[in-house]
């Protein structure tokens, strides 16, 4: 696991309050590794989930830290999305 994928961990784990995700989600870090978002909070693995988000570490960065906005991302093609939108959208709420 990357030290990438442990700060976001980290950083989710923080945003979310110590609540878990009524639902699943995978982030794929490209080139760094991956974590899952879920009713335990966020860790890193590698597992099925409801949806599937795969960008690259640059664009997690910045949608993490506020810089970017994740449905700006996924309409530019910086972010892709796989599996159930309606859990993508409860995503956009926690990031």
């Amino acid at each position: 696991m990357s030290e990438i994928v442990d700060k976001a961990v980290a950083i989710l784990n923080a945003k979310l309050g110590g609540q878990g995700f009524d639902g699943s989600a995978k982030f794929v870090f490209e080139g760094e590794g991956t974590l899952i978002l879920d009713a335990d909070g966020a860790r890193a693995g590698d597992e099925e989930t409801d949806v599937t988000l795969t960008a690259t570490a640059e664009v997690f960065q910045a949608i993490l830290s506020g810089d970017q906005n994740p449905t700006s991302a996924f309409m530019s093609g910086r972010l892709a999305i796989d599996g159930s939108m309606g859990q993508a959208m409860k995503l956009a709420a926690i990031l």
